[in-house]
């Protein structure tokens, strides 16, 4: 992305020595402008473990495939029709990882339910999630996974005013206030726990790392709303098995059909 690779280079001008970029998408620029600023610390979130890693660069592995898990147990239980959908931004190595690790839940639990994945092209657009939902719901999903940024609001207007029992997780943070007859829950990320961690490293002179989250830190489920309780306990003890490493989901960036 030549345009981030342009605004990284006016932090370094204007005298910033640590830089973060949020989004995988700014890896590849953010080791470029790394690469000649050797003085600059920058941070770099990336979905992998990468090689080749300038000494100046810390990389932040969110670990989604990690987060969407639990989720494809929650969707599985809490869904009436057994078609739940799968609501994406753009088709990065991160949102097939999200949607494989959903479909290895559904494996390994047992379910009979069906996934739709799709994909509206933007991360941020209200009007297309919102199609894209109302679209999804008509075909009889009646739980939606989100993977969006602000795009996601669109996807709750539309599921406010779609069927009754219709469910729809969000990311990141908090949602319910969107529309909370029909919240699910979401995954919580907490980046300044781990940028705490870097920045603490940066200060005791280590220039570069690796630092992934889990559910150990970074990493946790909201508590799901409008469901029975035994389906969280379900939830719940999942994330327990997970943090303990006791279940491993796989990394599939495998591109989805």
């Amino acid at each position: 992305m030549p345009d981030a690779e342009r605004v990284l280079r006016e932090y370094v001008a204007d005298g910033y020595t640590v830089v973060w970029t949020h989004g995988s998408q700014f890896y590849d620029a953010t080791v470029a402008v790394a690469a000649e600023n050797p003085d600059v610390v920058f941070i770099a979130e990336q979905d992998t473990e990468p090689e080749d890693v300038p000494e100046n660069v810390w990389v932040l592995d969110r670990n989604f495939h990690l987060a969407f898990y639990p989720l494809g147990v929650l969707a599985a239980s809490a869904s009436q029709s057994g078609q739940i959908a799968y609501l994406g931004g753009v088709t990065l190595p991160f949102s097939y990882s999200e949607v494989h690790a959903v479909e290895q839940a559904l494996e390994d639990t047992g379910s009979d339910a069906t996934l739709t994945s799709v994909w509206t092209g933007d991360f941020n657009d209200p009007t297309r999630a919102q199609q894209f939902t109302s679209q999804l719901l008509g075909a009889g999903n009646d739980v939606i996974l989100t993977s969006l940024n602000l795009g996601v609001v669109g996807a709750f207007e539309a599921i406010s005013d779609g069927p009754a029992g219709a469910l729809m997780t969000a990311k990141y943070t908090d949602k319910s206030n969107l529309s909370p007859e029909h919240y699910l829950t979401s995954v919580l990320y907490d980046f300044e726990v781990m940028l705490d961690e870097i920045l603490t490293s940066i200060e005791a002179g280590e220039t570069g790392g690796y630092l992934g989250m889990d559910y150990e830190q970074g990493i946790s489920l909201q508590t799901p709303q409008n469901v029975d309780q035994a389906v969280i306990d379900e939830v719940n003890q999942v994330v327990e098995q997970l943090a303990a490493g006791e279940i491993e989901v796989d990394r599939d960036v495998t591109p989805v059909e």
